[in-house]
């Protein structure tokens, strides 16, 4: 496979026919390809999706207990619900006009897509799928940059594929799924000097997991910048990837144009159970920290383990990480699935490699163990 892989091909062709299992493709709903209604109850540990594996804060567990009383009230008859757009501004240090809600990041991709199409959009590869899959789908060219040999987007390469005719840069910083993130300091001059006629759209799903988040962000740059887009999510550390909530930040004037086209209702399509959970966990930093430091004590203890068996890893800014499967003779992921390990595997760079999420402690030393028991065939 060439080194160009894009993520479509890598959840496609990554191996998950283990255990004997007849997977008909248009059943499929998930990232893993898997069946759904797979998971805990047939003792599978789910380390291919990037979840939060601790679960939503306390207290929006309470906000969603709280509202769910008004359920059948549409979020603009509800006192409390008209004003979530600018809470969340206010956290991010914007104006409530540089804000659009919406249902997850992945929403927010799928909306830029449309919005951003009748040009060519520049990509690193691998990547996450969804706004390249869907340029193509509406007859965009999706020009692929490989990412460097240690995982991250080549800005100077992306930066030569620029033309008057570009429509749109994508960016995934963190990426996905190396995991790896740019300097930030490179980001910003590759993103300030991209012409102003061409948007650059930095997805950062996986921002929250830096020691400190708004170092490493981009987000300031919508304020003088008018051709830049940040797209965030409360799927990752907040672990609300089953409510659905996230936000696309930008300049006044871009944002009117999103809301103004195809990003025009997109807080309808948030619940009222969602907004007051994502207003009540951003105002608990302290389970945040504890998810950050959760996740961090985890990797830390994966990575090393499996260096410790001769296999290199990337590094990682995010709550998963990329190791070399080296010689591995079959395909690991449908090896690890026999295991009860739901996890991801295909070719990187010219090799064999495996992405595996973080979750619990006792979940990666159990991982670690499954993957020791097969070290001699690395």
């Amino acid at each position: 496979m060439q080194e160009g892989m894009n993520r479509r091909a890598w959840l496609r062709n990554s191996g998950l026919a283990a255990l004997g299992l007849s997977l008909n493709l248009k059943s499929l709903g998930n990232e893993e390809r898997l069946l759904r209604s797979f998971g805990k109850a047939e003792g599978l540990i789910n380390l291919g999706s990037n979840e939060n594996p601790y679960g939503i804060a306390p207290g929006a567990k309470q906000a969603i207990a709280d509202m769910a009383g008004l359920s059948n009230r549409y979020q603009f008859n509800i006192p409390s619900m008209q004003g979530f757009r600018k809470t969340l501004a206010n956290y991010y240090s914007l104006e409530s006009d540089q804000v659009l809600v919406t249902a997850g990041s992945s929403e927010g991709l799928n909306l830029a897509a449309r919005h951003f199409s009748g040009g060519p959009v520049v990509s690193a590869s691998p990547t996450f799928f969804i706004l390249p899959e869907l340029s193509r789908k509406l007859g965009n060219d999706v020009i692929e940059v490989p990412v460097t040999p240690a995982g991250v987007h080549d800005l100077e390469a992306m930066a030569d594929k620029v033309t008057s005719m570009t429509k749109l840069v994508y960016i995934c910083n963190p990426a996905n799924p190396t995991a790896t993130i740019l300097d930030a300091a490179k980001l910003r001059d590759f993103t300030t000097s991209i012409p102003k006629q061409t948007v650059v759209l930095i997805d950062e799903a996986y921002m929250d997991f830096q020691e400190d988040p708004n170092a490493m962000s981009m987000m300031d740059l919508v304020h003088d910048h008018p051709n830049v887009l940040i797209l965030r999510t409360f799927s990752k550390i907040h672990g609300m990837a089953g409510i659905r909530v996230g936000f696309a930040a930008g300049h006044a004037s871009l944002i009117k144009s999103l809301e103004d086209n195809f990003f025009d209702s997109t807080q309808m399509c948030v619940s009222n159970l969602t907004m007051a959970a994502a207003a009540a966990s951003m105002e608990d930093e302290a389970y945040r920290n504890k998810v950050r430091d959760w996740n961090k004590e985890a990797r830390s203890y994966a990575m090393h383990a499996i260096q410790q068996m001769g296999r290199p890893t990337l590094d990682s800014a995010t709550n998963f990480f990329m190791f070399d499967l080296g010689k591995y003779p079959g395909d690991f992921a449908s090896d690890m699935l026999a295991k009860g390990y739901i996890i991801r595997s295909n070719n990187f760079g010219g090799g064999k490699w495996c992405r595996v999420s973080i979750g619990t402690m006792d979940e990666m030393k159990s991982f670690v163990g499954a993957v020791q028991d097969m070290v001699g065939q690395f």
